[in-house]
């Protein structure tokens, strides 16, 4: 093809174009006479592409191999590459390029082509490196180790975290040794524990591979570490296996285990550790077929545990409680087993030939716990009692739940006795079920009563109170002691809801009584620790539009020996309305003395056994003298419990008290006598000495 005119401008001035010229641009040759090659071109606009060929024609340079592209009438592109030299006269007069122009557009294509795809594979290559890069990076931070085998078990790939948990130097591993010459390795480091070799180690890794699921297969290391290892087969054969220490995560496991079957503070069995291993020992006796030894529960309960606790403080409860445990412990022989069942509780199995024996193993435990403690230098004496069980059958359930009957009884009889389980317990426990039944029923129900025994003022002759006493009349029991219920209600948490009803109904009942005559209630430890308590208390006074100068509780002094700061507050709170606080049963507590230095009580009521012995013990009376003297110097009323008789009315007044509470005066009554009761006085009621 050849190129015409040499001006800057034109395709060509030349009357001559080859017919491939033609051809090329779609157009006759006539079209293209007179065109610039930039004016056709189909990137006339790019000024610095076509810069080159510009200089070129204006420095009337040879021109070589400039390549541009075209838009060809049918659609396509092509692209153009054209040659040329400069042409003068004669003269020196310069008549323009003479050259040719040779279609392209085929090895452009595959030169563009070539281009893109080396630029995808610039850019593949590239992100292969950063994958490569990350993957270096994470193999080397990660947390497990791991080794990647191909189909012949050679390694292909492993990183520094499994020599770490091996403890292999860098150079112990190669890439393309087998996994039996690294098993070898390990083995002959004594990597492994004691007995695993090649052959048990490789076979384990072979089973995990083939099982159905995959899962670790924990491997022992010498040093006692735990490394869970867990091999993923690859398609095409071969494995990843990844290699985790998992010594600190078992060792948790393994104490959150212990916990579980332990108590934390002395670290023995717990009941259902201590259930397991009676249900082991009653199996491994069958099977033995030791018919003359049986298994024996005992159960013990700790003497005066919160007296050291209030006397000492909780630590040296704990050390007491910790110290009786290693004295179980030390003592208990061979196959015996040793619990704490609860606060003060402990129990312990172990054969015994029969209940002789066995009241001989629960006198020498009572013994062993009796003996005096050294707490920190201070010498604490405690004492024990114990009910034991021998196993009848093979439930483990039912002989600890005998010897915690038995256990029952012998606490009732003081520290120190020992009884063993006797068929009546067990119905006496049916018994009391029953009760325990009834009396949720009762409360329920309503079907409780209030009967009230007034506190008389002698120095006055007149009631200045009366004391509400609840009453239960079963429809088939008939009329059931307190004595029986109330410590029922309080070991099944129903004195709760059943003082609260006391104290509504005796203020209601009270709010009906001429001004000036108070009621007294009685408040249980379990009512005081409940943190409604005071709410209840005042809504009782809101409710009935009693003055809270008219209400006062009774409590004793295992009211505050468990809680004392707290219950002394809510005591304090109470106080703060208006109403009394007084306590009962004082002198017979270990610690009444240093309350009333602790909370102003307005009344302390002397217990009945120091009257009831004043006429024939001098200390018993020296001792009401003393209450009373103690409480006229703390300007505390006091009031003397249990007068039945003309004599001990005469020694109470001899000794100055003037208020008094007794069957003397009248026994509790119902409320509906209370206003001829109050109608009579003192005609008839009052005794004088």
């Amino acid at each position: 093809m050849r190129i015409g005119s040499g001006k800057p401008g034109p395709i060509c001035t030349s009357p001559t174009v080859s017919p491939s010229a033609e051809a090329f641009f779609g157009c006759r040759a006539s079209a293209l006479i007179g065109q610039s090659r930039e004016s056709i071109a189909a990137n006339a606009g790019e000024a610095d592409f076509w810069r080159p060929y510009r200089e070129a024609v204006a420095a009337r340079g040879m021109l070589r191999d400039f390549t541009y592209p075209y838009d060809h009438p049918d659609g396509g592109r092509r692209w153009f590459r054209v040659s040329g030299e400069p042409r003068f006269a004669p003269d020196g007069r310069w008549l323009g390029y003479r050259g040719v122009g040779v279609d392209v557009t085929a090895q452009n294509r595959t030169r563009t082509a070539l281009a893109e795809a080396l630029a995808e594979l610039r850019g593949t290559n590239a992100q292969l490196l950063e994958q490569n890069r990350r993957f270096d990076a994470a193999l080397e931070n990660m947390s497990q180790g791991l080794c990647m085998f191909d189909a012949e078990s050679r390694l292909v790939v492993f990183n520094h975290r499994y020599c770490e948990i091996f403890r292999l130097p860098p150079d112990a591993l190669r890439i393309g040794m087998t996994q039996r010459e690294i098993v070898a390795t390990l083995v002959a480091r004594k990597r492994y524990r004691r007995g695993a070799t090649v052959k048990s180690l490789c076979d384990s890794t072979r089973a995990s591979l083939d099982a159905s699921r995959t899962a670790p297969v924990m491997r022992e290391l010498a040093d006692g570490r735990i490394v869970a290892v867990t091999h993923r087969p690859m398609s095409g054969g071969g494995w990843v296996a990844t290699f985790e220490d998992v010594t600190e995560r078992h060792e948790n496991e393994a104490r959150i285990a212990h916990l579980a079957r332990h108590d934390a503070l002395t670290d023995l069995p717990n009941r259902a550790a201590l259930r397991e291993a009676g249900t082991e020992m009653i199996r491994q006796g069958r099977r033995k077929g030791e018919a003359g030894d049986r298994l024996a529960a005992f159960c013990i309960d700790i003497h005066r545990f919160k007296l050291v606790n209030e006397s000492y403080g909780h630590g040296a409860g704990d050390a007491l409680l910790q110290a009786v445990a290693d004295r179980l412990r030390a003592n208990v022989r061979g196959a015996g087993a040793v619990a704490r069942l609860g606060a003060d509780e402990f129990a312990v199995l172990q054969r015994v030939a029969d209940t002789e024996a066995g009241m001989v193993v629960a006198g020498r435990l009572a013994a062993l716990i009796g003996a005096p403690y050294d707490l920190s230098g201070q010498e604490v004496a405690i004492g024990a009692s114990v009910g034991f069980a021998l196993a009848g059958n093979s439930d483990v359930d039912a002989l600890l739940r005998n010897a915690d009957l038995a256990l029952g009884h012998a606490k009732a009889e003081g520290a120190g006795t020992c009884r063993c389980f006797e068929p009546e317990m067990d119905e006496s426990a049916r018994q009391r079920r029953s009760l325990e039944r009834d009396l949720a029923e009762a409360v329920a129900l309503g079907q409780l009563e209030l009967h009230y025994q007034p506190l008389v003022d002698l120095e006055r002759d007149r009631i200045k109170g009366f004391e509400a006493l609840v009453r239960w009349r079963h429809p088939e029991r008939g009329l059931v002691s307190p004595a029986a219920f109330i410590p029922v209600a309080e070991e099944t948490g129903l004195i709760v809801p059943l003082g609260a009803w006391v104290l509504q109904q005796a203020c209601r009942d009270a709010a009906d009584w001429p001004d000036g005559i108070s009621v007294a209630v009685n408040v249980s430890p379990l009512q005081l620790r409940n943190r409604d308590f005071a709410g209840t208390v005042l809504g009782a006074l809101a409710a009935s539009g009693l003055a809270a100068g008219r209400l006062e509780l009774e409590i004793t002094e295992s009211v505050l020996l468990d809680d004392t700061a707290t219950s002394l507050e809510t005591l304090h709170q109470l106080r703060r309305t208006g109403l009394r606080i007084s306590m009962d049963d004082f002198g017979t507590g270990y610690s009444s003395i240093s309350y009333l230095r602790r909370f102003p009580f307005d009344k302390i009521k002397i217990d009945r056994s120091f009257v009831r012995d004043a006429a024939t013990s001098p200390d018993a009376r020296a001792i009401m003298r003393a209450i009373i003297i103690l409480g006229t110097s703390l300007g505390i009323a006091t009031l003397v419990e249990g007068i039945e008789t003309e004599e001990q009315l005469a020694i109470v007044r001899a000794e100055g008290c003037r208020e008094m509470q007794g069957f003397l005066f009248s026994p509790p009554r119902p409320v509906a006598e209370i206003a001829a009761m109050l109608a009579g006085v003192p005609a008839g009621l009052l005794r004088a000495a």
